[in-house]
């Protein structure tokens, strides 16, 4: 059985799916591996420490593709300018494609169906539950660190304030204000990380035990009880909230926003659109120069007016839809979420026939489409497809 490689192709996506030494392990497993020349080369890998690993090298990403039982990558299937091809369209049909797929987000509906026409049984690496058992596959959670990290340099790059409180000869210069929406991986990293920079904080999630966790970072927290059984789905995730509950949100957030120099906005839902908690209104009222680095955009963002791919300015306020963040990050990225991919192959064909063990629950949960069908919930639901 083929595993292919591909280069990714989103811009500034350095990382790649698999290192020369996960590479060298897949092999060990029983799998050919055939990787897309200067597919390391953003984090350093050459073609000739993956042939040095036991893969071929191959410079034509169709015929890859072509060839390839196992498509193993970092993010969605997208345009392939220099092949002049959509990377569905050269997945060949019947094969097995493993990544972020994302595929409650509106924008990747029409890839998903894609992927289903052409028989593609796919496996989004956001789908993996957070299970004991899955931790050392858990990519989204490995991803969540980097970009927690991340968001808050971002931000503090594009204020135009100090971070820290400032000592000075003519007096003491205030440190700036930081609000955490979500104490899930990412808001929890970014707690820690704007302590280590010498910011307040304050945090916001609907569930008691985030809250608890954010508050144990440092963090001073804003914000509202939520029953257990609307907020925490199992595994400790949150779960997406009904209108009025997501309107008594809004309304919590309207100050802390608007107190706020920088805002973080992480509140995702797995599997689903994230909601939209941080509308015109609320930027109008935030002090000029302000910022609001919304992570959550790959699942459709918390802030109705953030762009995909763009930073945008209204009110004075940056809006910052960077996508992507942990390519930004590349190196320890891709140390993390090879390793992630590499656990998940394992685990997927386990039985050792290189059959997909379908009734795991970590396989099952990240599942999307399969033998014609768009089976993952989050994606059905977000579709508007109930049957």
């Amino acid at each position: 059985m083929i595993i292919g490689i591909p280069k990714e192709i989103m811009a500034e996506e350095k990382r790649v799916a698999s290192t020369p030494d996960t590479t060298e392990k897949l092999i060990k497993l029983g799998f050919k591996v055939i990787v897309e020349s200067s597919a390391g080369a953003g984090i350093f890998y050459s073609d000739d420490d993956y042939r040095s690993a036991g893969a071929e090298i191959i410079d034509d990403v169709a015929a890859l593709y072509g060839k390839a039982d196992i498509i193993l990558k970092v993010k969605e299937p997208n345009y392939n300018v220099k092949a002049g091809k959509h990377e569905v369209e050269m997945i060949k049909n019947g094969s097995i494609l493993i990544t972020f797929l994302h595929p409650a987000t509106p924008s990747n509906h029409a890839m998903i169906r894609a992927l289903n026409d052409k028989g593609i049984t796919s496996f989004t690496m956001d789908g993996i539950p957070r299970t004991p058992n899955a931790q050392k596959l858990d990519a989204l959670t490995s991803m969540s660190t980097v970009t927690g990290y991340k968001s808050v340099l971002l931000a503090a790059n594009q204020l135009l304030k100090f971070v820290p409180m400032i000592n000075t000869a003519v007096g003491s210069i205030k440190p700036s204000k930081f609000l955490i929406v979500g104490a899930g991986v990412v808001g929890l990293q970014a707690i820690a990380t704007v302590k280590r920079l010498g910011g307040i904080i304050t945090a916001v999630d609907i569930r008691l035990k985030a809250r608890e966790e954010a508050i144990s970072l440092g963090a001073k927290i804003g914000g509202f009880d939520v029953p257990s059984e609307l907020a925490t789905a199992e595994g400790g995730y949150a779960k997406s909230l009904p209108a009025d509950w997501i309107e008594r949100e809004r309304e919590i957030l309207k100050p802390l926003v608007a107190d706020a120099d920088a805002v973080i906005l992480s509140a995702l839902v797995p599997g689903e659109v994230a909601p939209v908690l941080i509308t015109e209104d609320m930027i109008a009222s935030m002090k000029p120069g302000s910022v609001i680095v919304d992570v959550s955009i790959d699942q459709g963002g918390n802030c109705s007016v953030t762009e995909a791919g763009k930073q945008i300015v209204r009110h004075n306020v940056i809006i910052d839809g960077l996508q992507n963040i942990p390519g930004r990050v590349a190196v320890h990225s891709t140390w993390l979420y090879a390793t992630n991919m590499y656990n998940y192959v394992e685990n997927l064909f386990k039985n050792g026939d290189f059959r997909p063990d379908f009734d795991d629950e970590i396989v099952s949960n990240s599942l999307v489409t399969h033998n014609g069908k768009i089976v993952h919930a989050g994606t059905r639901k977000a579709m508007g497809e109930t049957n």
